[in-house]
């Protein structure tokens, strides 16, 4: 792999041994690099951003369509991510949420983050092939950046992203490849969300930013635009609007990412629908999955990706570099 001009379709193209890595490859640890709103448009045009926003629209693509319980090759590596996810999660029962006055924002959150950052780089060496542990200071942070912000005791976009641009990585040092695009979605990514959203629950985590005005819900957008990718095509929720209704939401929440976002929303929310979730409800007016998963897509990049609140947190390094994208 060119660590300098490489893509995530020239990394999916390569054998999965790690191997492929050039030896001289330097790893660095990620740093915040968009200091001010004029560094926006550097990220813009950066390699960072194209492969970003390229490791999406090719997931997007192979999970079109799609239910949740389509036979799907799960790879050894695959199942690794998997069982590592499974010790995060387990780690909750580990610190139960703390007697305190303020409702939101339970500090126990902070004891169990500390912990999964204490045991990240042993994770991750369990996980990865003995010839990319090289690659672990790099990667590691990104993992540790997407359960949420120990200090605000928060969760958001940004914290999304970062796990994306995890399982970013992974295609990147090849220990993922083109073989498990829809794995990485429907059970890695997935698996991701049910985390968060437990974390959110257990903890009473704060939406990052302005109540998250940065996202279509209150946490997260990803989910979304995977999700309405996979009702492309398909005729068990057409029209969209259906999508609201109380009996489809329960009868495919477990088969549809974007049906299990809604199921979530309105388990946690009272009141009207187009009250508390204004955007998605503008949304299921909207006549076709394609047109409402493009429209997402455009949304994301304008609401979520140059957004200076969201862009300041990411990270850049070897593999997602902030250096200008040249074709």
């Amino acid at each position: 792999m060119n660590s300098e001009n490489s893509t995530i379709g020239d990394v999916a193209k390569k054998d999965e041994d790690a191997s492929s890595l050039p030896a001289n490859h330097r790893f660095l640890e990620p740093v915040k690099a968009v200091k001010s709103i004029t560094d926006l448009a550097i990220w813009e045009k950066s390699e960072a951003y194209m492969e970003y926003t390229g490791f999406i629209a090719t997931l997007n693509e192979a999970i079109k369509g799609k239910p949740l319980s389509v036979d799907c090759k799960v790879s050894d590596n695959v199942t690794k991510m998997l069982k590592m996810l499974d010790i995060i999660d387990n780690f909750i029962d580990d610190f139960p949420p703390v007697e305190q006055p303020q409702r939101f924002g339970n500090t126990a959150f902070r004891d169990w983050l500390n912990k999964v950052k204490q045991i990240t780089t042993q994770l991750l060496q369990d996980a990865l092939h003995l010839k990319i542990h090289v690659a672990i200071p790099e990667v590691k942070v990104y993992l540790e950046e997407s359960f949420g912000n120990g200090t605000r005791i928060d969760y958001g976009t940004g914290h999304e992203m970062s796990f994306v641009m995890f399982l970013c990585c992974l295609y990147k040092i090849c220990y993922l490849n083109e073989e498990d695009n829809i794995a990485t979605v429907f059970l890695i990514f997935n698996k991701y969300i049910n985390i968060v959203r437990r974390l959110q629950k257990t903890y009473r985590m704060e939406p990052a930013g302005s109540h998250g005005v940065w996202s279509l819900d209150d946490y997260q957008f990803v989910p979304f635009i995977w999700g309405s990718s996979q009702l492309i095509d398909q005729p068990k929720i057409y029209p969209p609007v259906k999508f609201l209704e109380d009996e489809v939401i329960e009868k495919y929440a477990d088969e549809y990412i974007f049906m299990s976002c809604i199921h979530y929303i309105k388990s946690m929310k009272t009141g009207p629908f187009a009250e508390h979730s204004n955007q998605l409800w503008s949304i299921s007016a909207v006549g076709s999955w394609s047109k409402i998963n493009q429209g997402l897509i455009k949304m994301y990049k304008k609401e979520v990706l140059s957004k200076f609140p969201v862009i300041q947190h990411v990270l850049f390094g070897s593999l997602l570099p902030i250096r200008r994208f040249r074709h």
